[in-house]
């Protein structure tokens, strides 16, 4: 109530008063009150009074007998408060036994029952005391169900049990869940292979604001990931990527989950296609070796795009490493030799060199084949690798010479 409105509600009865006193002063009226025989004479203005002092007194008295039961309340709240404090300095300090005692008296005394119970649940569980985090928990069950259902899904998801997670946050008393109920089931939704579900809830969360904008935009990138590589269908494969923002039709990861299961059914020319959708609108080493490595149709195709792409980028290993592949998909083994050591050259370690054991074997070369698979471990251990024998500087540039060999459009080419 603003100071307007309580001048005008005091002077509304002042002004009543003036016209009540005038009233019992031009006539103050007879009262009488007959009890148990006796008979009590008063005027009307003299009753009034009896009644509003009486009405003081019982005012008083019922303060007066309020006064102890306040004075236990508030003695109760501070304790309360002193032991939610002690309890989180003890859990900040990693005494969980003492932290779990003194927020579960807090949380019986206070009246910050969902945080301090929430807590004393943590540092229960952190103190490997699963029976007093059950107690907590049902402590929670009948007045904050939702709260009760975070802390389940919680402890389900570090126990790596999201079906328990999923079913504490989908129960109907802990409905609707505050946002970090909806961050837990998408994570829950993701961990039981159903990542296209979890990508539903981002409008919610971003409705809600469950998490900062970054946070929102990995996981974003993680479900649609997710959720296309868990894809049933060719149908609900293209739908779920026409689906999904124009920002993430270049993301690496999200484009490599799609050609990988494009791939798989069958998809050749929409695998290849986005890969290379991708890269022309931004390099990245990760998609190019996908590009090279799928097992994918019109390798003459894919070798002439990883061409182009070479000449902007002769000394990029991935690329190499790419067509590298291609030549072997193509039975093109002593080319892709020569690319290999030229990858190598550059760094491409040991993915270039299993692949060099490879091409090794196929020509029949098992020795020169074991030398490379250990070139292989060697460089994944990061030890330095063993040249191979039989390769001299002459190699080396007749290597080099036929991959630098152009054809009549300007393409690097290799000889057959």
């Amino acid at each position: 109530m603003t100071l307007f409105h309580r001048v005008l509600a005091w002077l509304v009865l002042a002004v009543l008063g003036a016209l009540l006193a005038q009233v019992l002063l031009q006539d103050p009226g007879y009262v009488l009150v007959r009890f148990r025989g006796m008979d009590y004479t008063t005027t009307v203005a003299a009753g009034i009074g009896l009644l509003l002092a009486a009405a003081l007194a019982l005012a008083l008295l019922w303060m007066l007998l309020r006064l102890p039961f306040r004075a236990w309340a508030r003695h109760r709240e501070r304790q309360g408060r002193a032991r939610l404090l002690e309890g989180l300095l003890a859990y900040e300090r990693g005494e969980h036994a003492r932290a779990e005692r003194l927020l579960g008296q807090a949380a019986d005394a206070g009246d910050l029952e969902p945080v301090t119970r929430a807590l004393a649940v943590r540092a229960a569980l952190a103190n490997g005391d699963d029976a007093s985090g059950e107690r907590h928990l049902a402590g929670l069950a009948q007045r904050h169900p939702a709260v009760r259902a975070v802390l389940s899904a919680e402890r389900a998801l570090q126990a790596g049990d999201p079906a328990t997670a999923l079913a504490a946050l989908d129960a109907p008393e802990a409905q609707p869940l505050p946002p970090r109920g909806l961050l837990l089931r998408g994570d829950a939704l993701a961990a039981l292979r159903r990542g296209w579900e979890a990508y539903g809830l981002l409008g919610a969360l971003r409705q809600q604001q469950a998490a900062d904008a970054t946070t929102l935009e990995a996981l974003q990138a993680r479900w649609a990931e997710a959720g296309l590589q868990q894809a049933t269908d060719a149908n609900a494969l293209a739908d779920r990527w026409d689906a999904l923002p124009p920002a993430l039709h270049t993301m690496p990861a999200v484009v490599a989950a799609y050609a990988r299961r494009a791939a798989a059914m069958g998809w050749h020319d929409a695998a290849s296609g986005r890969l290379e959708d991708a890269l022309d609108a931004g390099w990245d080493r990760t998609l190019v070796a996908l590009y090279g490595s799928l097992p994918l149709a019109q390798l003459e195709h894919r070798r002439a795009r990883l061409e182009q792409w070479l000449q902007a980028r002769p000394s990029d290993p991935a690329a190499l490493l790419a067509v590298a592949h291609v030549a072997q998909q193509q039975g093109h083994w002593l080319q892709a030799d020569a690319w290999l050591h030229r990858a190598i050259a550059q760094g491409a370690g040991a993915a270039a060199w299993e692949a060099l054991g490879d091409g090794a074997l196929q020509l029949g070369d098992e020795a020169r084949a074991r030398q490379a698979y250990a070139n292989a471990l060697r460089s994944q251990r990061g030890e330095p690798v063993v040249d191979l024998a039989g390769r001299d500087l002459r190699q080396s540039i007749a290597d080099n010479a036929a991959i630098e060999e152009r054809d009549a459009h300007g393409l690097p080419r290799l000889r057959e």
